[in-house]
């Protein structure tokens, strides 16, 4: 029998075994991954992708506009081409406010001329629209009353009370104006009165537990809550008040654009129209962005202090 391995005597024997096992690789640090080099890659491409969508989308829109522009000036020769049109916007408006007579004037008269009328119509109409609509959306009564009547005119054609304005008013500009008045009142009342009505309930409850007087309800609670349904009634007032006024001025003659749109019609100038529509729309595009900066700078904290 083989004796037995003393215990000083092992310790020769685990020497020898460290001493030939290989040595264990030094732990090294992980390496850190690299997060800003994927934000900053994710970052580029985002705003890539803006600047794709705010400038290079738009400007392939205009050209596909001007390219089937210019393919309808091919298939029809008395369509003015895009250069041709350029050229004589550039001479239109190297001096847009000229005054040779009353009946020739400058494309920048007969905008602010219509820009006049609109004005007029549609303050009028927020004037009388608006307040109206606070009434409709807090009194229950007198919103079932004037319920069927804004039901039944709503869908008329704002030109179908041109005539009306005109047997009134004995005068055309009163009466595009008041064309102007008809059709901007309705979306103020009805988006006004809706905004009323979606008070939440508990506002109202809390109103009537502190014993609020009814100024402060409207100006405490009601303005500030229906406040977005209101600017969107005006919103949509605005666009229909300045399509409005370009038919209304067709039809009473006179200085503004509608009128201007007619005359170079009755001239045969089709450069002039073409160039009228855009100058319409622009000016139409800039009220409508002016209204939803508006919007914008007004939130609840500013309305409630």
């Amino acid at each position: 029998m083989n004796a037995m391995l003393k215990p000083d005597s092992a310790e020769p024997v685990v020497a020898a075994v460290a001493a030939a096992a290989p040595a264990a690789p030094a732990t090294s640090p992980r390496r850190p991954r690299r997060p800003l080099a994927a934000n900053t890659t994710a970052r580029v491409r985002a705003q890539i992708s803006s600047t794709a969508l705010k400038i290079v989308a738009p400007l392939l829109g205009a050209a596909l506009l001007v390219l089937v522009w210019q393919i309808i000036t091919v298939k029809n020769s008395s369509f003015p081409t895009p250069a041709a049109t350029l050229e004589e916007a550039i001479k239109l408006f190297s001096d847009p406010f000229y005054r040779n007579s009353p009946n020739d004037q400058g494309i920048g008269w007969n905008l602010l001329a219509s820009l006049q009328r609109v004005g007029v119509g549609f303050g009028l109409a927020a004037l009388v629209g608006i307040p109206l609509g606070f009434l409709i959306g807090r009194v229950q009564f007198v919103g079932a009353m004037f319920g069927p009547i804004i039901s039944l005119l709503k869908p008329v054609s704002p030109l179908a009370w041109l005539p009306i304005g005109l047997l009134v008013f004995k005068s055309a500009n009163p009466a595009a104006i008041w064309s102007i008045f008809i059709c901007s009142i309705w979306p103020m009342i009805i988006n006004t009165a809706i905004g009323v009505q979606r008070v939440p309930q508990d506002y109202m409850n809390v109103a009537r537990v502190l014993n609020l007087s009814e100024w402060k309800i409207l100006t405490k609670i009601l303005l500030p809550s229906a406040l977005p349904f209101v600017l969107t009634g005006v919103r949509l007032s605005i666009g229909t008040a300045w399509l409005v006024i370009v038919a209304a001025e067709m039809l009473t003659g006179g200085v503004g654009i509608g009128f201007w749109v007619w005359d170079e019609w009755n001239n045969l100038n089709v450069p002039h129209i073409i160039i009228a529509i855009g100058a319409i729309g622009l000016v139409g595009l800039l009220l409508e962005q002016a209204l939803v900066a508006l919007a914008r700078a007004f939130t609840y904290e500013q309305v409630s202090n």
